[in-house]
């Protein structure tokens, strides 16, 4: 779902000059808040495109490229844009993709990390769909051989369906709806092998995993989060959304990691 609607402005920000455009709460707010780390990767793009936010589409954007920390798609990279970020003056915390593998090899990942890709690598069209495959191939794989292992849970998604027609009707949730369905995988040691997961997820399911995981069950919600927010409902607290820890078997020893090659030969 892409909102648009502006919920409040900041002042400019010190370090950028530009002002934020993002007024509604998002989950990097509630880990501040809790004292839990985190960073938002991103795979710089060239040349580079944006959002451009008079028309709506993606555009070569110069501009964007100034303040856009690691020069990828605004519209894959949003954080640089919400004012909670800000004002909690974690704006750092939007880094280069390099310093993922640096974190993943040095065991100092932080408790939550998001990783976005550049054009090249998004399995979106021209681009090819193994290139995208090798690149998060790398990047598990860096994590892999890291320290950090064995306490590590990965989540890949995509954020389309690749254009095909989907036969089944989405739940009627609220007025945002659950949309065409899009593929997930669950990596870690302590995953459920050759596990299918017959639940009703969305990515809610992964704020709700994050929140239950390091905030003790603290959702995005006006009422209990301190910030104004015309949400309609908690999407974390929605019946019909499953649970991603059935996902996990915590009563095995973590499985050992398998290094895969990001061009398997014959592929």
């Amino acid at each position: 779902m892409t909102c648009t609607t502006v919920l409040q402005r900041a002042e400019k920000d010190s370090a950028t000059g530009r002002t934020p455009d993002f007024g509604w709460t998002d989950l990097t707010y509630l880990l501040h808040a809790h004292h839990v780390s985190w960073a938002y990767y991103v795979d710089p793009a060239s040349p580079v495109d944006c959002d451009d936010t008079s028309s709506g589409v993606s555009v070569p954007c110069a501009a964007v490229a100034a303040h856009t920390t690691a020069g990828t798609p605004e519209i894959w990279n949003p954080l640089p844009d919400f004012v909670t970020v800000h004002q909690d003056g974690e704006t750092g915390n939007v880094q280069h993709f390099d310093r993922f593998f640096a974190a993943a090899a040095q065991g100092t990942l932080p408790a939550v990390s998001w990783i976005v890709p550049n054009i090249q690598d998004s399995e979106h069209p021209p681009a090819r769909v193994s290139d995208g495959q090798a690149w998060v191939t790398r990047l598990v794989d860096a994590v892999m051989r890291g320290p950090d292992w064995s306490s590590t849970a990965i989540f890949v998604t995509w954020d389309d369906w690749g254009g095909f027609y989907d036969h089944v009707v989405p739940p009627n949730v609220d007025g945002s709806g659950y949309g065409l369905r899009v593929p997930g995988l669950v990596i870690s040691p302590y995953a459920r092998q050759g596990f299918i997961d017959h639940q009703v997820l969305s990515f809610d399911a992964y704020l709700k995993f994050i929140e239950d995981d390091f905030l003790g069950g603290a959702r995005l919600d006006p009422k209990t989060d301190g910030r104004p927010d015309p949400r309609p409902d908690v999407r974390e607290n929605a019946p019909i959304l499953g649970d991603l820890t059935r996902d996990f078997d915590f009563s095995r020893p973590p499985r050992p990691p398998l290094i895969l090659p990001p061009y398997p030969p014959g592929a």
